[in-house]
């Protein structure tokens, strides 16, 4: 803030909230200053924020969170900073509303830039720690349901095996809506699971993550049921090289615009590049999609301590799609993948 020149900040994105002060509630507002700190919530959280919250003054609202920080932000400073990525219309209207008359006019500003995604996309230590959990219990995930997958069961069904084993196995909830996609359908780069029962001969792509402390884990994997077809087989193939060619490019100071390349490179050269539709990668953190985004163009530089997704694939409208995503974690040195589990042809 210091360095921006932001004499206040008023945050009331969630995650951006349980990042600065640990407080997980559903409805808060945390305004800082260059000397304070104070969390706004309702009668809800009254213990919990008290619990929860480090680093700042816990004030319950008696009527608005948002109304209370605003009017508290007035009496403190002449202006506050908001980001705008998180802020609604009719939020803002509410800030100010907030705001005595004769404060109103240029006293709340949104940043030229945002300050807390920037800051979110390096995890520390124990952040990475929490990451690598999650994204283990993922990988047991995936084994277990091998077994499982058999033609004839609905895609509900899958969906709902596998949550009820991350359940069991402690994650908080899941990540996203699971991705369980068969046959056809596995052309659809977010085919919700549907009562569609998975086909004697074809694809399943599985998309999954787990909430664990917190944070989230992300992966895909992507087998074939029966015998496959060689044009399968090639697709496959080139999928997972472009996958571990754009694994192979994270390293510190490489452009998140290198990385979706070295995956596009890759399927250009075996002419699926055009079937591939989507960005190869996200960062992941407190929220599935963080910064940055590994994109064609996006020219961030990769830091020690990101945490990115992986994840290039083919998707062939009518006939079948393949995605294999990994979380990668960018080190001093380069890379490491935080879900190793197998990502070899596999043929139930």
């Amino acid at each position: 803030m210091q360095q921006g020149a932001v004499e206040a900040l008023l945050i009331t994105h969630l995650p951006d909230v349980r990042w600065l002060c640990g407080f997980t509630g559903s409805n808060a507002a945390l305004a800082v200053t260059a000397g304070k700190a104070a969390l706004f919530t309702d009668g809800r959280y009254t213990t919990q924020a008290k619990e929860e919250t480090r680093g700042a003054r816990v004030t319950i609202a008696r009527r608005s969170a948002m109304r209370e920080a605003c009017a508290w932000l007035a009496e403190q400073v002449t202006h506050v900073w908001y980001d705008a990525d998180h802020t609604s219309v009719a939020a803002l209207d509410l800030m100010r509303s907030a705001v005595p008359a004769k404060q109103r006019r240029g006293f709340f500003a949104a940043l030229k830039t945002p300050l807390l995604s920037d800051l979110r996309m390096v995890k520390d230590t124990d952040e990475l720690r929490q990451m690598e959990k999650a994204a283990a219990l993922g990988c047991s995930l995936f084994e277990a349901m091998l077994p499982r997958m058999e033609a004839g069961a609905t895609e509900i069904a899958v969906a709902a095996e596998l949550e009820f084993l991350a359940r069991g196995l402690g994650a908080e909830g899941m990540s996203f809506e699971t991705i369980v996609a068969s046959g056809a359908r596995s052309a659809l780069p977010h085919g919700r699971a549907t009562q569609a029962r998975l086909p004697r001969k074809g694809f399943v792509t599985l998309d999954f993550g787990v909430i664990l402390n917190g944070y989230c884990s992300d992966m895909t994997r992507t087998v074939h049921l029966g015998r496959a077809s060689d044009e399968e087989r090639s697709a496959y193939d080139a999928v997972l090289d472009a996958q571990q060619a754009a694994v192979a490019a994270v390293r510190p100071a490489a452009t998140c615009g290198a990385v979706d390349e070295a995956a596009r490179s890759v399927l250009r050269k075996t002419g699926l590049a055009r079937y591939f539709t989507h960005s190869t990668g996200h960062g992941v953190g407190l929220e599935i999609h963080e910064q940055p985004r590994i994109a064609a163009g996006q020219e961030t530089q990769l830091q020690p301590g990101m945490v990115i997704t992986i994840e290039p694939g083919v998707y062939l409208a009518g006939k079948f799609g393949i995605r294999i995503e990994d979380m990668v974690a960018v080190t001093d040195s380069g890379s490491r993948v935080l879900t190793p589990v197998t990502k070899g042809w596999i043929e139930l």
